[in-house]
């Protein structure tokens, strides 16, 4: 969970089944010049198809269940008050309804913790190691030291090569990536195991567009490791992970639209599907990104989604944390899909287990979990296997503590604020803050060579461009966090013929 974007990072299907393969083609095919059958064989002929036609109908079924996956959840470990890590197994096993968790690393005490469980597991390397694991050796001897003492007693289902290196890596830690993961793939089959599959998890940072849904793209300078990502995920049977976070989109007007809520939905005027939450029209614009450039086939999972209950600014509330997980999770275990990826159940991981009271950043990046390290739940999110006092998800489950307020800033005559990059913030974050900023569709070109506010300084253009995004996204606070690299001004940035919007 990443993007330059406020607080974190930003906003922005799964494996698309053709159904027709499992219908009537392979039932009507007949070769080219072949005659009917004779009249004698047409009962056996209808009886044989019929039969085939039932055995399909069951293989698909079969098909659908084996990949029908719940809920899981991402199991943080930044605070100094978790529960021990063989604690937290046996409560998600004999308390809750998750069957799927994943690490931040490849800490072994977690990972044997959840040994005879048959909870599935994701383990994460970590970027600083990418690089080194493209060397087959290294990666022979990484999987010997984290997976195979584990596996399989701990049922380890992927292998996340890094988190959100697009966004976060430099040039050459982008172009170690697929090669890291195509090595680290062949080394697994080498270790003799072949069940356990490698993806990497994206921030939706990537998008150049993702409104309406239909129109998702990807930007340019991320579209050739992305297609190469695409297609040894189709090669290997493996995910496409990417981390839809409709917090980070969320805006008045479409709180309920971000939160499942009852709402007027939108509708995609090219598609006519209608939407009637964010979720679903964020995982679509991803598919139709991977679809445009030729793999609408890969499966596509949402690794991180969530909703903070506690931080500076009303929009993290118990109720609106209970609202969105409840609601997501109803909506996914329904098994209808999206207006794009319909009747399909995606897998999805919610972020987080725990409140991680070590987490750097704002106080939301503290409050995301569904639990407090007692392991009492922080709402009712619907993942209890036995719901006390009647609750019902989507539910408080009791008071939360309240967030250490923000310290107010004193507002200029006319109450005008401001955003600008704060003078600690490296060239390095600033620059991903343009790259995001620009993804969303603010005009970038006054910061281009020839326009107004032009300079060779990275920290100048970030921070007319960071205005400019907290400016169009409601001058809430949080839409100038940018991970800890924005802050707030009441006085005027403008400086000749720039002018910033305020």
């Amino acid at each position: 969970m990443s993007y330059p974007f406020p607080l974190m990072s930003y906003p922005f299907p799964h494996y698309k089944y053709d159904y027709q393969v499992a219908d009537t083609p392979i039932l009507q095919r007949k070769r080219r010049g072949s005659t009917a059958f004779p009249k004698h064989h047409h009962k056996k002929k209808k009886a044989t198809m019929a039969t085939t036609k039932l055995l399909l109908s069951l293989l698909l079924l079969v098909q659908l269940a084996a990949t029908a996956y719940s809920i899981g959840v991402n199991y943080g470990t930044l605070a100094d008050n978790l529960p021990p890590p063989a604690q937290v197994a046996d409560f998600i096993k004999t308390q809750t309804n998750i069957d799927a968790v994943k690490l931040f690393d490849a800490n072994p005490d977690i990972i044997k913790a959840f040994a005879n469980t048959n909870i599935s597991l994701t383990i994460t390397i970590p970027n600083g190691d990418i690089q080194s694991l493209i060397n087959l050796r290294t990666a022979r001897h990484w999987i010997i030291d984290h997976v195979k003492p584990f596996y399989p007693a701990t049922k380890i289902k992927y292998i996340a090569m890094g988190s959100e290196v697009l966004h976060w890596g430099d040039d050459a830690l982008k172009a170690s990536l697929v090669p890291a993961m195509r090595t680290f793939h062949n080394a697994l089959i080498r270790e003799g195991i072949e069940d356990v599959k490698v993806s990497t998890p994206h921030s939706l940072g990537m998008m150049l567009s993702s409104d309406p849904p239909s129109t998702g793209r990807f930007r340019p300078e991320v579209h050739p490791i992305l297609a190469q990502i695409l297609l040894f995920c189709r090669q290997t049977k493996s995910p496409f992970m990417v981390n839809p976070y409709p917090f980070f989109g969320w805006s008045p007007e479409k709180e309920n639209y971000a939160l499942f809520r009852p709402n007027s939905g939108v509708r995609d005027k090219f598609t006519g599907k209608f939407y009637t939450n964010m979720f679903d029209g964020l995982m679509d614009a991803v598919y139709s990104a991977a679809k445009a450039i030729g793999f609408g086939d890969v499966n596509l999972i949402a690794g991180e989604t969530g909703w903070p209950s506690a931080c500076e600014l009303p929009v993290c509330s118990v109720q609106n944390a209970a609202d969105y997980n409840g609601n997501l999770i109803k909506h996914i275990e329904s098994g209808k899909g999206t207006p794009l990826m319909p009747n399909r159940t995606i897998e999805t991981y919610i972020f987080a287990l725990f409140n991680e009271n070590q987490k750097p950043g704002s106080a939301a990046e503290k409050n995301f979990g569904l639990f407090k390290p007692d392991m009492t739940p922080v709402y009712n999110a619907g993942v209890m296997r036995n719901q006390q006092d009647g609750a019902t998800p989507g539910k408080p489950a009791g008071p939360a503590k309240p967030s250490t307020p923000a310290t107010p800033t004193t507002p200029v005559a006319g109450g005008k604020k401001w955003c600008v990059a704060k003078s600690a913030a490296s060239n390095q974050a600033l620059q991903s803050n343009i790259d995001y900023v620009c993804s969303t569709g603010v005009d970038c070109k006054s910061i281009q060579p020839g326009g107004a506010c032009f300079d060779n300084d990275v920290r100048a253009r970030a921070s007319y461009l960071m205005n400019a995004y907290y400016q169009a996204n409601g001058r809430h606070d949080f839409n100038c966090d940018f991970s800890g690299s924005g802050q707030i001004t009441t006085t005027d940035p403008s400086h000749g013929s720039c002018k910033y919007n305020s």
